[in-house]
């Protein structure tokens, strides 16, 4: 074709070559039916639920757990398996509680009395060396509170095994008997112990009757504002829960008002400074009225005064005496 003239090669269109002998055009494939881009309706409804967050969370979270807590129930069903898995998490724990850094050896106490120090330590759970985890401290600060000597007390257990006691106990300052007995108390009326007779604590005041302990306090005023009256003092009676009788020693007594009765107290020491009236033969003092205190005189100077008149004498109860006994 290179000698052939290009511009004589226009308008030329090459025959198609004729078939081969026993060749068959082949077939062009069935076209395939175009895929709907929709989805279906279970995809659909399956792809809703999805997006809602509970739905989310039972198949992430609720599914799986269920599947763990339905498998050790299954496998803890078996009563040697659960026997097992007991044991061996038991003695783990004691394996850990019963290490050399967590065992109390001894116990030390700080401010106790012989008595109390004794009663601390029986009050121990258990015996020394044991394992801290088996002390409650809270439990055995609250039983030692429960003794009536201990006023406040502080437990603290040491890196070196020493379960470290310091107690604070209540200092009596007064005794106070009653029916069932004489019993020490603090300045708060706290019982602080039982003492058998008054020689046993001789230098403490005396208070008596019931419901003294609760009016501890003003007792207390009372016996500072004494004053003078106080190597005389036998001790306060309570009188019907509600005021003091004060008791000096020649069988003397001063009855106080139900209010106000450290402020009569003070008036009668100032009465008795300058007119010795205690100093006299007077048995009784009252001071419940406010306005005009009364003086009750003793049996000798009534006898004194019936003797003049030329009336029957009184024993000491009061009474009359007979009257061959009243010649004598």
């Amino acid at each position: 074709m290179q000698g052939v003239d290009r511009d004589h090669m226009q308008g030329f269109s090459p025959q198609p070559t004729p078939p081969r002998k026993g060749w068959k055009r082949p077939q062009r494939p069935a076209e395939r039916p175009k895929r709907d881009p929709a989805p279906s309706r279970l995809a659909y409804r399956l792809h809703r639920m999805w997006l809602t967050p509970y739905f989310r969370r039972l198949t992430r979270i609720g599914i799986p757990a269920f599947l763990l807590a339905f498998t050790a129930l299954l496998w803890l069903s078996d009563d040697n398996r659960r026997a097992s898995l007991a044991g061996g998490l038991t003695g783990m724990v004691e394996a850990v509680q019963n290490r050399e850094q967590f065992m109390v050896k001894v116990m030390t106490i700080d401010g106790a009395s012989e008595p109390v120090d004794k009663a601390l330590r029986m009050m121990l759970p258990v015996d020394l060396p044991a394992s801290s985890f088996d002390i409650d401290l809270d439990q055995l600060r609250s039983d030692i509170l429960m003794l009536d000597a201990v006023k406040d007390v502080e437990l603290r257990i040491k890196p070196d095994g020493v379960l470290a006691a310091r107690v604070v106990e209540r200092q009596p300052v007064m005794l106070w008997r009653h029916a069932r007995g004489i019993e020490m108390l603090d300045d708060q009326g706290q019982r602080v112990a039982s003492v058998t007779e008054r020689s046993v604590r001789a230098k403490l005041p005396l208070i008596a009757g019931e419901g003294a302990d609760k009016a501890s306090a003003e007792a207390i005023r009372l016996f500072s504002a004494a004053g003078p009256l106080l190597p005389r003092l036998r001790g306060l009676q309570r009188v019907g829960e509600r005021r003091w009788d004060v008791v000096l020693d020649r069988g003397q007594r001063i009855l106080l008002p139900s209010d106000g009765a450290v402020t009569a107290l003070e008036r009668l020491i100032a009465l008795n400074g300058a007119e010795d009236l205690l100093a006299r033969d007077v048995s009784v003092v009252d001071l419940r009225d406010g306005s005009r205190p009364v003086a009750r005189i003793g049996i000798n100077a009534q006898n004194e005064i019936r003797a003049v008149r030329g009336q029957p004498l009184l024993d000491g109860n009061g009474k009359e005496l007979p009257k061959d006994e009243k010649q004598g």
